[in-house]
């Protein structure tokens, strides 16, 4: 059984990415210290980032999709607010999956303990913004 899911909900969750993104690693922001914890130049042509962006969609989309089926299926369970369900859902996947998972890859890489910092807390601010997002527009068979 698949749980219900609002596919505009995670459509708009997945183009969150993509602006969180956008600002979080802006030369402004985070860009600059990024691209030098990470040994990368930021020159570079436009059409050399369409591979990458595109697979960035689809990875987004995979990404809000299960987590608006998981937040469903906590609302399920606990019951109570489907906005909280999604958010801790967002939060929970986030501690179990995405931050443990960086962290053990960049320490096995000896990557800069900045540089993990600087993407784990870019992956918890995308995955909460798309909790959010899934939560106030939650599936017509959960309201």
């Amino acid at each position: 059984m698949i749980p219900e899911i609002n596919y505009y909900a995670v459509v708009l969750a997945a183009l969150s990415s993509m602006v969180v993104g956008s600002v979080w690693y802006s030369p402004r922001v985070f860009g600059t210290r990024g691209a030098r914890l990470a040994n990368v130049s930021m020159d570079g042509e436009a059409k050399d980032a369409v591979g990458p962006i595109m697979l960035t969609v689809i990875v987004s989309f995979v990404t809000a999709w299960v987590l608006a089926g998981a937040a469903t299926i906590a609302w399920h369970f606990y019951s109570g607010s489907y906005l909280l369900s999604a958010v801790v859902t967002a939060a929970l996947m986030w501690v179990g999956f995405t931050a443990a998972r960086v962290i053990t890859h960049d320490a096995l890489e000896r990557r800069p303990a900045g540089l993990t910092l600087l993407t784990i807390s870019h992956e918890c601010v995308t995955i909460i913004v798309m909790g959010i997002i899934i939560g106030v527009w939650p599936p017509a068979a959960t309201v």
